[in-house]
């Protein structure tokens, strides 16, 4: 606020600015008349307009002092989501949404909408299990995440290792009690060993992570054959049915547990100056990253060959029309980006970009598999 007063002895009093609650009125500026003193008058707004500056005032001023609160929920929105790691959630639902799918297709006269719901708690239940297994790796992992993957939130400094253990305790629990709740026994004791899996793979003293072999077989095991199969299973016991594989069943299965295995293969390539800092084995530190990047490839390739060679020699069982032309497209797509990947003498950047083509390689078999 500030205050001129001439040598006639007027005071004047400027009326609210639009600049939050601070009152300014320059020297040469004329007051309203009814915020006008004078020797000779003395005038006050109406109470309507009193009351309306002064509503104008704390509604600002309220607005003021809930912007912090605000941006720390917006902070911490954002460092869980990162927290979750999107890529795998996108691949869990993506997988869930495509098993189910087919489960409906092969039975459409069993579709009722009370399934709904117990489908969304199931894949509610999933994520949680996903968050669960790739937060345990992050709080166990946090001092190599400061050289290879600083953006994640509990090496960022965004989220406290205290507050990590919290999400993933609720995590584990929320997930175990959809489960149960929801899908019976023995799915019950299949989730569990999906997290004890995904446990024994970060947490000492065992951390299997330290073994190549093992590590791969963990992660294969978890997002290859136990989401397919669990899910399947899941979906026919919910329209009545019991479980029996079908060749598109089968055929996604072993195609996305070899797939798993490759992701679990190249997911390292990113990190080996983090893994030698910290002494952690994997192929890529042993075997360098060009052999690892080319080892990869060439086990997706015999995924693409297979899934030709399926649908030529069971064309009962899937449309060739769509498997064959898809799963070479793919593969030309694969042997480009390897090149690419040559050609950029396997920089750091190039292999973040090859190894997140191969995660979208991944989605693009869930999101044709319904349709085969």
């Amino acid at each position: 606020m500030e205050l001129s007063i001439p040598c006639c002895s007027a005071l004047k009093i400027a009326p609210f600015s639009n600049s939050g609650c601070r009152l300014k009125l320059p020297a040469t500026t004329a007051a309203p008349s009814y915020l006008h003193f004078s020797n000779a008058s003395l005038k006050f707004p109406s109470a309507a307009i009193r009351r309306r500056h002064f509503i104008l005032a704390c509604s600002k001023v309220d607005a003021a002092g809930t912007g912090p609160q605000l941006n720390k929920v917006l902070q911490f929105r954002d460092a869980f989501w990162r927290f979750l790691r999107p890529h795998t959630i996108r691949g869990t639902t993506l997988g869930s949404f495509s098993l189910v799918t087919r489960a409906l297709i092969e039975n459409p006269n069993l579709i009722r909408w009370s399934l709904l719901l117990k489908a969304l708690s199931g894949l509610l239940a999933l994520i949680c299990g996903n968050g669960y297994i790739v937060g345990i790796n992050q709080i166990y992992d946090v001092g190599i995440d400061k050289v290879n993957k600083p953006y994640l939130p509990i090496a960022a400094g965004d989220l406290s290792e205290q507050s990590a253990w919290i999400l993933v305790l609720f995590l584990a629990a929320a997930g175990v009690a959809l489960v149960g709740l929801n899908f019976g026994p023995f799915i019950t004791k299949l989730y569990c060993f999906g997290l004890f899996l995904g446990t024994i793979y970060s947490v000492p003293p065992l951390r299997m992570k330290r073994f190549p072999v093992v590590a791969f077989l963990i992660i294969a095991t978890v997002r290859g054959f136990l989401l397919n199969y669990g899910v399947y299973y899941a979906t026919r016991a919910a329209l009545g049915l019991t479980f029996e594989w079908s060749y598109p069943v089968a055929f996604i299965t072993s195609f996305v547990t070899l797939f798993a295995l490759v992701i679990a293969i190249t997911k390292d390539l990113p990190d080996v100056e983090g893994d030698r800092k910290f002494q952690i084995d994997t192929l890529a530190t042993k075997l360098g990253v060009r052999n690892i990047a080319l080892l990869g490839s060439g086990l997706l390739l015999i995924n693409y060959i297979g899934s030709v060679a399926a649908a030529v020699y069971l064309p009962q069982a899937f449309k060739r029309s769509l498997m064959i032309p898809t799963h070479a497209t793919l593969a030309l797509c694969l042997l480009f980006q390897a090149w690419v990947l040559e050609r950029a003498n396997y920089t750091k950047e190039a292999i973040s970009n090859f190894y997140r083509f191969i995660w979208n390689l991944f989605y693009a078999e869930y999101a044709l598999f319904p349709f085969i």
